[in-house]
């Protein structure tokens, strides 16, 4: 039996050729296809400026950056995340704060969150602080909420929507939620790694409405350099350091695959739909639903990840191992942040009970586009031998 993982990138002929092109020309990287891809971001997901960098991370880096956070400042993240998603507000030696999830999807409790802002001293409060919701897996968090609270308490708010391009969902006010959308949010990161929805190899992008958020990670990007003149000045080559930034440059090579791949998101979406509901469909049912629970049915989840929830402790980790020996991969998503030993040394021993619930019986389980029916049946086939054990 071939190998399943839970997830892989899907490339096409017409991605190959868009390489191919570019490695024939003059520009292999700060040339034309990076504003392309750019632009087509913007157009897209109906924000104003798009800026691309070479990770998810370096985007998160750069939004927070552009948005003014820096020492004295103070980040709040779900702690059902990613690392990235607080390690770049370390990059800007921010202090890190983290609030709980719903025990049955990973997404932040704006309840847990309101908690932390009233914790918060007004001093603190003076200062450029911000809140990273997480629109966790495919599912938008509560962004309205969010907003919300980030706004009575003087916080900026930047969504992580790494998980998330093309979700939506209907807010407590009935109206739309999308992802990344700018309405909610003052920026929002996607990545472009492999298991993502677009794959640029690595990379990833700052959406916002902002322009002079926009500006500053475009200069940020690059060195903190800008250029201060036009072609039409006597010294047009000109440019000037700024502020400190990093390389956080896309190349056209990456920008190339992203615009190839971007045409193809809707089908993406489409064929993540589908395939998740054919898990919905089967898995809802015994012997199944008496030892995992599934996602809550939602038509505009990006189903980036389907995530199954085992009931009995200890569940989760002989799935792993079961599934592994039958050549499917599976993985974790994730561990609560607090309990990796960088943070635990920082904050002490946290445990915040959403997200303990959560993650001792998460397993995220193979959906991708490229993945077939028989492959998709193979995988209910095992899990179903594998919960029959216990019968």
């Amino acid at each position: 039996m071939g190998l399943i993982p839970y997830s892989k990138q899907s490339i096409s002929d017409e991605d190959v050729s868009s390489i191919n092109r570019v490695i024939r020309s003059d520009f292999l990287t700060q040339g034309p296809f990076v504003q392309d891809f750019e632009a087509a971001l913007s157009a897209w997901f109906g924000v104003e400026h798009a800026v691309v960098c070479s990770s998810g991370t370096a985007a998160l880096h750069l939004a927070y950056a552009a948005a003014g956070v820096n020492e004295e400042s103070l980040g709040i993240v779900p702690a059902i995340t990613f690392s990235a998603t607080a390690n770049a507000l370390k990059y800007q030696s921010a202090k890190v704060s983290f609030c709980d999830v719903f025990p049955e999807t990973g997404l932040i409790d704006p309840e847990s969150l309101g908690h932390c802002l009233e914790k918060i001293s007004d001093e603190q409060k003076e200062k450029t602080n911000v809140i990273t919701p997480v629109s966790f897996a495919g599912s938008v968090a509560a962004l309205e909420q969010c907003n919300t609270l980030a706004k009575a308490h003087g916080f900026r708010m930047i969504e992580d929507a790494s998980h998330s391009p093309g979700a939506w969902k209907e807010n407590q006010s009935q109206t739309v939620a999308k992802s990344a959308s700018g309405k909610w949010e003052d920026a929002a990161t996607l990545s472009f790694h492999p298991v993502k929805h677009i794959c640029c190899g690595e990379g990833g992008a700052v959406l916002t409405n902002s322009g002079k958020l926009a500006e500053s990670a475009k200069k940020l990007r690059s060195h903190g350099i800008s250029r201060p003149h036009g072609e039409n000045h006597e010294t047009p080559w000109r440019y000037e350091q700024e502020d400190l930034g990093w390389n956080y440059r896309l190349t056209d090579l990456q920008a190339a695959l992203g615009l190839s791949q971007l045409k193809r998101l809707d089908d993406f979406l489409t064929q993540r739909r589908s395939l998740a509901s054919r898990y919905l469909k089967v898995l809802k049912e015994k012997p199944f639903s008496d030892h995992f629970d599934i996602p809550e049915v939602d038509p505009g989840n990006a189903w980036h990840l389907f995530i199954i929830r085992f009931k009995q402790k200890g569940k989760r980790d002989l799935a792993y191992k079961f599934l592994k020996e039958k050549n499917i991969l599976t993985q974790v998503h994730y561990v609560p942040l607090y309990r990796h030993p960088y943070f635990e040394r920082m904050m002490g021993k946290i445990r915040l009970p959403g997200a303990e619930s959560f993650f001792e019986g998460c397993l995220s389980i193979p959906l991708y586009p490229q993945l077939s029916e028989n492959q998709q049946d193979r995988v209910i086939e095992e899990l179903g031998l594998f919960v029959n054990q216990f019968a």
